[in-house]
């Protein structure tokens, strides 16, 4: 009996060192993670997410490394630029394990050697660069940093997939005088635009005043050019009138002799009585010549529309019985006066009272 109670202890407890050995032998790996199997301390292989089976007690699980995507934050540090300007910059790191036992053995601390690799690029390659360069190029500074750090890495087996410089802290001071050299441009700018506006309203405003006077000279050229046609027309009227009045004088016709004659003396009397300063009007002759006159002139007409072809010789002339009626009597009679020195007898004596 106390050999099969010894026997049964010792029974149990190898089923439970195996147990335990069953125990130590299986190792499961989570999903994004990766270990490293070591045997008597050295890398032997890499275990993938899922379940696996190692010696228990001769292999060991040495570095639990996550696959997975981490983000790094680099903390601000101050930077000297290419112009002597101290500015402050942090930034974000993002990389990935793509190699286990690189980034197991390669490095040690895997996470500081990124940082301190990327803050110290990011001092190089900042302070090559102007300060106004530094604020509007920072694409340019992300991939300059991610080249050189990434090929810093790569050894490690480490992807370093971005890097942004997340702010960027000048001096107040500094501030001040570029938000000064900022307002100072924009006024220039201000007053160039303002510059050109008024050139550019100046050229059209002279273009303007251009094609205006253009305008202008072209209708005083047809002005012109009509008063001339009109000059011209009433020249040739004119001189059609003295050929015709030659003409008549040549062929006896007194009548028109006397109908010229009477119309320039009446167009002299009318420019004497219109003369604005003339307030008295004194006559050179007797007023019943003139009325005379007119009374020959209707004659003449009446003479030129009958068609019965009595025409006389002139009206008012001595010895001529057709002219001169009396608007009261109705007969002619021979008339003297004191305008026979202008035309011979014009018109006869006025009407009787």
């Amino acid at each position: 009996m106390t050999e099969f109670t010894g026997f049964t202890l010792f029974a149990l407890a190898l089923f439970a060192f195996a147990l335990i050995l069953v125990w130590l032998g299986v190792v499961t790996v989570p999903q994004g993670k990766e270990y490293t199997v070591e045997r008597f301390g050295r890398y032997t292989r890499t275990l993938s997410p899922g379940l696996h089976l190692i010696v228990p007690l001769i292999d060991k699980i040495g570095t639990r490394i996550s696959m997975m995507e981490t983000v790094l934050d680099v903390p601000s540090q101050e930077v000297i630029t290419k112009d002597n300007a101290m500015v402050t910059v942090d930034g974000v790191v993002f990389f990935s394990v793509l190699d286990a036992a690189k980034a197991s053995y390669e490095v040690n601390n895997m996470q500081l050697a990124i940082l301190n690799l990327t803050m110290t690029n990011i001092r190089t390659v900042m302070g090559s660069m102007d300060l106004d360069e530094l604020l509007s190029q920072r694409d340019k500074i992300n991939a300059q940093l991610l080249h050189v750090v990434d090929d810093a890495t790569s050894p490690w087996g480490i992807k370093v997939t971005r890097i942004e410089i997340r702010d960027i802290q000048p001096p107040r001071d500094l501030v001040d005088s570029m938000a000064r050299q900022m307002k100072a441009e924009r006024d220039r700018r201000a007053a160039i635009l303002e510059a050109e506006g008024q050139r550019q309203a100046a050229i059209l405003r002279a273009e303007g005043e251009k094609q205006a006077a253009i305008l202008q000279a072209e209708g005083r050229r047809e002005a012109a050019y009509r008063d001339a046609e009109a000059r011209e027309r009433e020249a040739a009227a004119e001189s059609e009138a003295t050929r015709l009045m030659s003409e008549a004088i040549s062929s006896g016709n007194i009548s028109a002799v006397n109908y010229f004659v009477a119309q320039q003396y009446v167009h002299a009397l009318t420019s004497m009585a219109a003369a604005p300063n003339h307030k008295v009007l004194m006559m050179p002759l007797e007023a019943s010549n003139v009325i005379g006159a007119l009374g020959g002139i209707a004659e003449l007409a009446k003479e030129a529309f009958s068609g019965n072809g009595q025409g006389s010789t002139g009206a008012g002339w001595p010895g001529d019985p057709h002219a001169g009626h009396d608007r009261n009597h109705g007969h002619a009679e021979p008339v003297t006066g004191a305008g026979e020195s202008v035309m011979p007898q014009l018109g006869g004596p006025g009407p009787h009272r």
